[in-house]
């Protein structure tokens, strides 16, 4: 996803591809994909197909950072542990084989576990988009039943509810505004938005005063 296919077909081959020839290539890679789906079927970890995808597009600094993993190969197999792991144990397992390895984990690597514990807990509630459109935050699908709406309303007065789309937009919170749960706190002129952390938590807080508590046994930081 980061650096593209490439230019398998062209002049420009490299690795692989270069040193058996792109037939044997093809056929190779042909191999490792039914060895897999073999793997799958007979009940392997078949996590990356189960899940559901959720999209969050938030302004949250989450990557692994060079001077952590300093191979490119390790970093990418950093990046698919978290992908795969299925649940808060697992994201577990990850932060003690991260710290095992490389050391306490720096702040952005903390905030991409936090990232992917926050794709579970928007599986929970069955919500597969969160992402800022401008000045607003959009949540999708949102299906609220009446009473669950009219607590929207007094919580939230300038949200936007669309039944047609089942998609929910507020306003980007900032410091010092009003909780996700509808917390009253004094809103200070020119106030930096929340982001990171904050911004998850307070994402959070909004599903659980619309939606209920829906907790997962073993969360990632429980």
């Amino acid at each position: 996803e980061i650096r593209g296919a490439g230019n398998i077909l062209g002049a420009e081959q490299s690795g692989h591809i270069a040193g058996v020839g792109f037939d044997l290539y093809m056929r190779l890679v042909g191999e490792a994909v039914e060895a897999f789906k073999a793997h799958t079927d007979a009940g392997g970890d078949g996590s990356l197909d189960t899940l559901p995808e959720v999209r969050v597009d938030l302004p949250i600094d989450a990557h692994v950072p060079h001077d952590y993993v300093d191979t490119e190969r390790l970093r990418l197999d950093v990046y698919r542990k978290i992908a795969e792991a299925a649940d808060g144990p697992a994201l577990d397992a990850v932060r003690e084989e991260l710290v095992d390895r490389y050391g306490e984990p720096p702040m952005p690597v903390t905030n991409l576990l936090a990232v992917a514990a926050f794709r579970h807990a928007c599986r929970r509630y069955g919500i597969t988009e969160v992402a800022g459109q401008g000045n607003l935050i959009r949540f999708a699908p949102v299906d609220l039943p009446e009473s669950a709406q009219m607590r929207l309303k007094r919580l939230h007065p300038r949200a936007q509810l669309k039944l047609a789309s089942q998609t929910l937009s507020l306003p980007k919170p900032s410091e010092g505004q009003s909780g996700a749960g509808g917390q009253k706190g004094p809103v200070r002129m020119g106030a930096a938005p929340l982001r990171d952390l904050e911004l998850l938590a307070w994402c959070e807080q909004l599903f659980v005063a619309l939606f209920g508590e829906r907790p997962a046994a073993g969360a990632f930081g429980s």
